[in-house]
Parts: structure tokens; sequence; C-alpha cells
């Protein structure tokens, strides 16, 4: 890395030039003219990570994907100028451009399967990605080689000759970071690469990539809605807001003494890591409404849980804490009658549960709700919102006699007016998706609602209203099984805690309990894997956190 190794005083990461300059950036959508991004400059160095945060709908991944010269279709630069290194992307031609990529400027995506093509082996595609006309065959794979080491992952042949589907979330993100990084890129753009990740896959991966762009020098855009992660990568933050550039400064600064009030609602919006303060849940006397006893489960000879025991009374939140692949979502999809290859016993309100959904009853079906991870697939893109919410109702309770009332008291428990009923998926935002495919599972007055992991890919924000919302539903006397890898979000809705590692619970009991004082190993770990910061800025105690009775509260 000759050429680079003049140290920066000023920021300590070994490197001085801007590699990333941006002036006066304006896109705008087509036909309408809206402006999508508004005048924004930045500049990023060697060796330093940009944390671009925001909202859904603020601009962030159209501003990365501009810094490609990469648009949505339908959108536009009229203003503004973009240098990568000396090289000002507006004055090349589109081959030059594309000669650009990969090379000068690398791009990592949120979901690693849209990196990856699931019909090439890994050696291939990371070959592919180096395509350096200068060296030799030995130099290449030695080269591929060199970045599997550097991202923890096997270098030998055995691995190389793998395919994508056969790799865990975790190794297929990491490939996706080596295919970015082979190259020697000047700048990375890194699109939540992180969002489905459990905490310790999270950590690894983010440790990677601070670790490779201080080894290399390049200069990475990291683009996040969780400013836990951010506050603990990036070196600088910009908060965007509505297309516009509304603080941009030191970390530190901006976690410190943010200026804008965008900024500080972000900042309180994200949940609160809290490992003592919890108010005990109140002992329980009566049969617990979902009892579940020596659960084991799999697929085909592959056992994933075994030896599964515990309980959810009603009014109570169980949460499912641990890695991909622990089981939770095994565990989740068995109680709702989802996935039948499973041993054991499940007892529902005294009634034992047959193994699938078509074989209980009605009731019992109704009376057991499940809410998906992603909303984008839950919901079908070709019906009303109302039709989403009615047809279940009427498959389960009945042809109502008002259904305008069914729709818009559903709507209302979600929190969204009554209007919405008439609206297309496409139409609404994603935490908006959510709180319909909530409304819809509530529309029949379950007693037990199942979420996986329904808050993982929504803005801190919409995050803290869902949050707030599920706790109102308990307040009406339903209970959850909360599925998660978020350990802050835990430790802000949950009353009891299951940690599951490797098929197994490894720990169990009152959250209070398991995050302050926490028995096994693995749970320690987890927390000490969990991205968490402190804020001292007039009003931070007012962030998601709970009241003395263990409710959430914004304030």
């Amino acid at each position: 890395m000759t050429g680079y190794s003049r140290q920066n005083e000023s920021t300590g990461t070994g490197w001085t030039e801007n590699v990333l300059r941006v002036e006066g950036l304006t896109v705008i959508g087509r036909p309408s003219d809206v402006e999508i991004i508004s005048d924004v400059s930045l500049t990023v160095n060697r060796g330093e990570i940009l944390g671009l945060v925001g909202e859904s709908g603020s601009g962030k991944t159209t501003l990365g994907l501009s810094l490609l010269r990469h648009l949505k279709r339908a959108t536009q630069i009229t203003e503004g100028r973009v240098w990568v290194g000396e090289r000002e992307l507006a004055s090349l031609n589109e081959q030059q451009v594309r000669n650009l990529r990969g090379r000068a400027v690398a791009y990592i995506p949120q979901s690693p399967a849209s990196a990856l093509n699931p019909a090439l082996r890994l050696g291939t595609q990371l070959t592919e990605a180096l395509h350096d006309d200068t060296s030799t065959s030995d130099q290449v794979a030695e080269r591929v080689r060199e970045v599997l080491r550097e991202v923890a992952l096997p270098d030998d042949p055995a691995f190389l000759r793998r395919y994508p589907h056969q790799l865990s979330g975790g190794q297929q993100q990491r490939v996706a970071i080596a295919m970015a990084f082979v190259g020697r890129p000047d700048l990375i753009v890194l699109d939540e690469p992180t969002t489905g990740l459990d905490v310790t896959t999270q950590a690894h991966v983010l440790e990677t990539i601070k670790a490779m762009t201080r080894e290399y020098g390049t200069a990475g855009v990291y683009i996040s809605h969780d400013m836990a992660v951010v506050a603990d990568l990036a070196d600088d933050i910009a908060v965007m807001y509505q297309g516009e550039l509304v603080e941009h400064g030191r970390t530190e600064q901006v976690l410190s003494a943010p200026r804008h009030e965008y900024t500080r609602r972000l900042l309180m919006a994200v949940p609160l890591l809290r490992t003592s303060g919890h108010t005990e849940p109140a002992t329980r006397t009566e049969e617990p409404l979902l009892r579940i006893f020596e659960l084991s489960a799999g697929y085909g000879r592959t056992r994933v849980l075994e030896g599964i025991d515990l309980s959810v009374s009603r009014g109570e939140c169980v949460a499912l804490l641990g890695e991909s692949g622990s089981g939770k979502t095994t565990l989740s999809r068995s109680v709702a009658g989802l996935h039948h290859q499973f041993e054991g016993g499940l007892v529902f309100d005294g009634q034992a549960l047959a193994g699938t959904s078509y074989r209980r009853t009605a009731e019992q079906r109704r009376r057991i709700q499940y809410v998906f991870q992603n909303p984008y697939e839950a919901l079908n893109p070709r019906k009303r919102v109302r039709d989403q919410i009615l047809g279940p109702y009427r498959h389960l309770v009945g042809r109502p006699d008002d259904p305008d009332l069914v729709v818009a008291q559903a709507l209302e428990r979600a929190a969204l007016p009554a209007s919405y009923g008439e609206r297309f998926p496409e139409q609404l935002s994603g935490g908006e998706r959510q709180r319909v495919c909530i409304a819809r599972a509530v529309a029949t007055r379950p007693d037990l609602l199942v979420c996986d992991e329904i808050t993982s890919a929504l803005d801190v924000s919409v995050q803290a209203e869902i949050v707030k919302l599920l706790r109102s539903l308990q307040d009406d006397g339903m209970a959850l099984l909360f599925v998660t890898h978020n350990i802050a979000l835990v430790s802000n809705i949950a009353d009891r805690v299951a940690v599951l590692n490797k098929g197994r619970i490894v720990e169990y009991g009152p959250v209070g309990q398991v995050m302050s004082a926490p028995e096994h190993e693995y749970t320690r770990a987890l927390i000490a894997d969990t991205p968490d910061f402190e804020l001292s800025f007039p009003g931070a105690p007012e962030r998601l956190s709970m009241d003395s009775e263990g409710r959430v509260t914004d304030g």
C-alpha cells in the first residue's frame, strides 16, 4: 500500500487524502421532477468510514448508488458532481464507468443473495470479480485465497468449489465483502449489509469491514438505519432527511451534541440495551396459555431443536433469542402449525395441538396468529389491504355483518387509519406494511401472536412504534412469542427470554435476571457483541425504554 502511508494526525487512520468528494448533488424522479436528493455535499478520506443514516425514503440508497453512477429507473442527476479520487464520474462514458466499478468503486448490497450467483461456484465468482487482465492465473488464485483469509473464511479448494446455498447467511455476506475488496477498490459502498444478521455474525462482519478499510486505505460509505451499528463503526456520520443532508460531523460530535431535531429523534428511538433496572414480571399462578415440553424438531434427518421446554402466559411476552440457525424460527413455526416434523408436546389453553395447521380446529387457528419477518413478501401485491384482512377473518371467524367495521377496528389496533383499507401494498412504506400484517393477524382476536423477526428490517423510529403497538396488545391480554436476534429490543419488550444455541435452550428466565446476570457463556457473548452507545445531550433519557412497571415508553 505504498503512497498512502502518511499518518493523519487528526484522525489516526493513517490516510490523508479525500477518496470521495460530492458537491451539490441533486437527483430527481421522472416524470414528476420531484427531488429525491437535494444539494448534497460530503467528503470521505482514505481509511475512514462515513455512516449514512436516515429512515426509509430519505434518499440514502439513491445517494449510495449515485456514487457508482448507477441510478434507479426514472431517476436522473440534474446537478452536482462526484469525484472518486481524481476521476469525475460525469465526465466518463458508460464503458469507462463500467471499468471503474469493482476496481475503483465497489458495492455490497443488503442481501448477499442478490450479490452472489446461485449457479456459479464461489471460486468462479471471486475470480470474475477480480477481472485483472495484467495478472497471471496463479496471481489471481493467490489473491482470491488472500482475501478469503482476510474475511476469516477457508481458502482451500473444497470451500471454493461450494455454491452460495451451501453457506450460512453470515458466510454469504463475508463472500460478498471478499468480492468487493478483492480488487482493492478506492471506495466501497455498503448498503445495510448486516440488517438480517444476528449480533455475533454482525460483530464479525463489522470488524472485518473496519479492518479491511484500514488495511487497504479504502474509503467506506456505510448506509444504515441502525444508529447503534453506525456509532460503533463509522468515523463520520451524515444524517439524511427527505433527501437533504441535515447533519454531518464526526461520530462522537453527532452522538454527544446533535444539532438537528431529526437526528435527536433518531438517536432516542434506538432501543437501549438495558442490563439493569428491569422490573421483575409478576408471579403467575394461572395455567399457562401455551406449554411446550420435550419438543424436538428437524428437517429430514437433520435435528434443529432438542428437548425444548417453555411456557407463555396470557398477556406475557416471551422472547426467543439466538443466532441464525439456533432454531428460533423452527420453534415458532412448530407452535403455529407451519412445521410438522417435530416430536414432543404442544398444549394450548389445556388442549393438545396437532402438529400441522390443517389438522387443528378453526378456533385454534384463529387464536394463534403468525406475523412473518418480511412484510414485502407477506402481503399479496394485487389485493387491497381490506381484502387481505377480511380473507383470513371470513375463513376463521365467518362472514362479518359489517366488513368495514372489522377492517377499521383491525387497522385501528395497528395504529393505522381506516382509509388504508383501500390501499394496495405498493402504496405503503415498510413500516406501514408491517402494521397491516399485524392488523391482519389481530383481526381474528387471537390469544397468542407469534412474531418472527418482525422489526429486523424496520427503521429504528418505526421499530419503536411497533414495539409500543405490541405492548398495547399485551395490555389487552394478548400473549406474544417474540422471535428476534436484537438483544437491545428483548431488554425493552420481553417479560421472559429463552436463549437458544444450537437447538437447545441454554438460558431461560425473567429478562432482568438474564440481562443483568447471565449464567451461560453464550448469553454473555451475545450481550457483549450487541452494539450500544451512550447519549448525553439534553432529552437523551427519553429514548425508548421502560417505565417502573416494565412498559415501553418514549419519554
